[in-house]
């Protein structure tokens, strides 16, 4: 695909989108999502739904979706003074982000006991954080050998990043906690986190909805948004149709970090820890053709094709210039202005062609971001 060097700025990756247009709710049967189907050889362009989606999909394509399952990763606290062993009336967010010290990466071991995380609030080394009831910390069942007296679960910060990152450990009465232990924690005590566009609070119904119905490999801190559009049903459906494989990439906070450099070109994309079995990399390989539901599929199976690695860090940053190399076609929600997400997609179909799709779907009342609808491109 050709490209010119307005391509590389920064600024020709905005666009201006009215906050009623950001869905705030996830649709309700998925299915009723709409769906923009836009095929790249003819040009042709067609507003449907998910219900629908695979009358799209050309024969023989092999499907490869992402399995990865988002972390109830925010817990509240309450900071413990160091001289009076009260709590503070101010609430603190912890934002765990994912487990340090691990040999693999990729399975994080039980021994972790190290962890990432972003805290909204004044702390520094040594500031001990007791988790709230809010988190519902004193029911976390995260221990074979539980203190009747069932103790607060306490987060100590033992080093500071840039950026508010902190390394943090858990701890419960007189033992540390491992990584095993703190996943349990969460799952007990953490909040879905919705990103930030989504103006309110998690709900019990996010649970369900913020998830894939193939999720299974728990670690990212966000969800493959493409994912959400399927039902079971509909998943099914898909399976029965064509061929299907999963990978596993764990989504990180670098999904929702910004890009500064004027240059596209001079960004250092996030790493994210992804794995696939061999199994899937021979189907990704033989293939006729490739479609990959969502950008983290792209990204990972974009990065295999270049590392032969079944598992590790990737680091794909795909944007205008930059060759797909396997990916045929795409499943894909509306993204951000100015994020590598929307480059991505512009690498596949062209800067003014995706944006001039994204000015055409608001007039037609598509809805963006995580909750909102989707984009074929075949």
């Amino acid at each position: 695909m050709s490209y010119n060097p307005s391509d590389f700025l920064l600024s020709n990756y905005d666009y201006n989108l009215p906050q009623n247009a950001i869905a705030q709710n996830p649709a309700n049967p998925r299915e009723n999502a709409k769906l923009l189907v836009y095929e790249r050889s003819s040009g042709r362009i067609i507003h449907s739904d998910f219900y629908h989606f695979c009358d799209f999909v050309p024969q023989d394509t092999l499907i490869v979706m992402n399995d990865t399952k988002v972390l109830k990763a925010r817990i509240y606290a309450h900071k413990l003074d160091s001289n009076t062993q009260s709590l503070s009336q101010k609430k603190y967010e912890i934002f765990f982000h994912k487990a340090l010290d691990c040999v693999n990466p990729t399975n994080h071991p039980a021994s972790a006991t190290r962890f990432l995380a972003q805290i909204k609030g004044r702390v520094k080394i040594g500031s001990r954080l007791v988790l709230s009831s809010e988190s519902k910390a004193d029911n976390a069942n995260i221990s074979h050998t539980q203190h009747s007296a069932n103790p607060p679960i306490i987060a100590e910060v033992k080093e500071c990043l840039r950026n508010g990152l902190r390394v943090v450990c858990f701890m419960q009465g007189e033992k540390i906690l491992s990584y095993l232990d703190v996943l349990s924690m969460l799952e007990v005590c953490g909040h879905i986190p919705l990103p930030p566009y989504i103006k309110r609070d998690d709900s019990l119904s996010d649970e369900t909805f913020y998830q894939s119905v193939f999720a299974h490999n728990l670690g990212s801190i966000a969800a493959p948004t493409a994912s959400l559009h399927f039902s079971e049903r509909s998943l099914e459906s898909l399976q029965n149709c064509f061929e299907t494989c999963f990978i596993t990439l764990h989504i990180g906070a670098g999904t929702f970090m910004s890009v500064e450099s004027d240059d596209i070109r001079q960004h250092e994309i996030h790493t994210e820890t992804y794995s696939l079995e061999k199994n899937c990399a021979n189907a990704i390989e033989n293939a006729r053709k490739v479609l990959c539901v969502g950008t983290t599929s792209a990204r990972c199976v974009e990065h295999y094709m270049r590392c032969k690695s079944l598992s590790g860090e990737c680091d794909m940053f795909l944007y205008p210039s930059v060759e797909f190399k396997r990916v045929d076609y795409l499943l894909t929600n509306f993204h951000l202005p100015k994020s590598t997400l929307l480059m991505l997609v512009s690498a596949m179909i062209g800067r003014e062609k995706c944006l001039e799709l994204y000015t055409l779907a608001l007039s037609k009342g598509y809805r963006f971001y995580s909750y909102g609808d989707g984009m074929l491109i075949l």
